[in-house]
This record gives C-alpha cells, structure tokens and sequence, in this order.
C-alpha cells in the first residue's frame, strides 16, 4: 500500500515494511536496516510510517513531525547541540530541515511520520 484512502485503517506497530540497509556512510555500528512507505500524500505534506533495526545511524533531517509507535532509541542532535531525546512509544518530536542527528536504536524503531 502506498496510499490510506478515507476511512482506512492500519495498525502502525505490525504494518509490513520493506527495509533495506542503510548507507555505509550514515552507519557508525552495527548493521542498522531502514525502510518506509508513504501512506498518503498532497502537495504540501507526506503522512508516513518509518522503521530502523538496532544500530547507531547519522542523518540530516527534513521538516518533520513524528511520533513514535514502538521501539527504543536514544536521538542526539549534532548541530544544533540539543540534549538528547529517549525515544520509546508515545514520544512526539518535531525536527527541522538541516537538523544533524545521530540515531541510536536498542530495539526496532518504528514511527509515524508527517513531513
């Protein structure tokens, strides 16, 4: 699925993702794997469900609001230096384009995105 039509439902923590591994560059240990789809799209948002294996991963953020469904994982903020965030379920985040994070992952990350 690539789109929710209205009145859709999916169970975000159990939803099938395909993953794939993420880039040598962004990985700074372990073998951490991501993947994503877009569940619904207009011009000016993007709605979307988001999953990274254990590892520890660097990356440059969009705009972006997420709240996460399952998981843990700690998320630092390079620059701008901000203390870091515990992530586990029911934490809310808002990112800002440019925003260098590094993500620490103890336990399958999953969120729910909007962009």
């Amino acid at each position: 699925m690539t789109r929710m039509d209205a009145g859709a439902a999916v169970v975000a923590a159990s939803f099938a993702l395909d993953d794939e591994a993420i880039a040598a560059e962004q990985v700074r240990a372990g073998a951490p794997r991501a993947g994503y789809v877009d569940l619904d799209e207009t011009d000016s948002r993007t709605i979307g469900l988001w999953e990274h294996t254990p590892g520890v991963s660097t990356d440059v953020e969009s705009d972006e609001v997420f709240v996460v469904v399952a998981g843990a994982a700690t998320l630092e903020f390079v620059d701008p230096e901000l203390p870091a965030i515990e992530l586990r379920p029911g934490v809310i985040v808002r990112l800002t384009a440019g925003m260098r994070t590094v993500w620490t992952v103890h336990d399958t990350l999953r969120k729910v995105y909007v962009i």
